[in-house]
């Protein structure tokens, strides 16, 4: 295989990847419920289609087509982020999970784009690593944003984790009763 199909075989998983990434952001923006969390999914769709069409636009340099190829790695970890939208988690701490799954994402297609950058340079696709590193400077700041936006409801869902467990004392305190130590056998 020369380093022109490796390269090729990047892009198609990348744009595989991007692809699942734009039916998968939707419904990580309606399941969060904060609304910064929210907005950042939903701006980052719009991110995430221009970085599908710029690669579309790096096949046709090239003469390929992007389809053919079904990127299991982000497969995954969609998956798993649907599985935290599917949890019985709420409020903050679901919000937790789902950006803790988006920032897994990010990582990924940081990963890929950095690869798929040595490879071109190495060709000297000068052109092609201009595109792809337009993208990976917007993954960068995406992962940055979903990092920033994580930490104050990393806190708020701390405090959602306290409350939950004082709320036994505090309702036996409000009925008169003291909360009575388990009896250890």
């Amino acid at each position: 295989m020369s380093l022109e199909s490796v390269l090729v075989e990047e892009l198609k998983d990348l744009y595989s990847a991007e692809s699942q990434l734009v039916k998968a952001l939707p419904k990580m923006a309606k399941g969060a419920s904060n609304p910064e969390l929210k907005n950042l999914f939903t701006e980052h769709l719009e991110e995430t289609k221009g970085q599908v069409d710029r690669l579309k636009q790096i096949f046709e340099q090239l003469g390929k087509r992007p389809a053919g190829k079904l990127c299991k790695g982000m497969e995954g970890l969609v998956e798993e982020g649907k599985e935290q939208l599917e949890s019985d988690e709420e409020g903050a701490t679901k919000d937790v999970c789902i950006a803790g799954a988006a920032l897994r994402v990010e990582h990924y297609e940081i990963a890929g784009y950095t690869a798929a950058i040595a490879i071109a340079r190495t060709l000297g696709q000068d052109e092609i690593v201009e595109l792809l590193t337009e993208t990976l400077n917007e993954e960068e700041e995406a992962g940055r944003k979903v990092l920033e936006q994580s930490q104050p409801l990393i806190e708020e869902a701390s405090s959602e984790g306290e409350e939950e467990e004082e709320a036994p004392a505090r309702r036996a305190k409000a009925n008169g009763k003291h909360p009575t130590k388990r009896a250890s056998r």
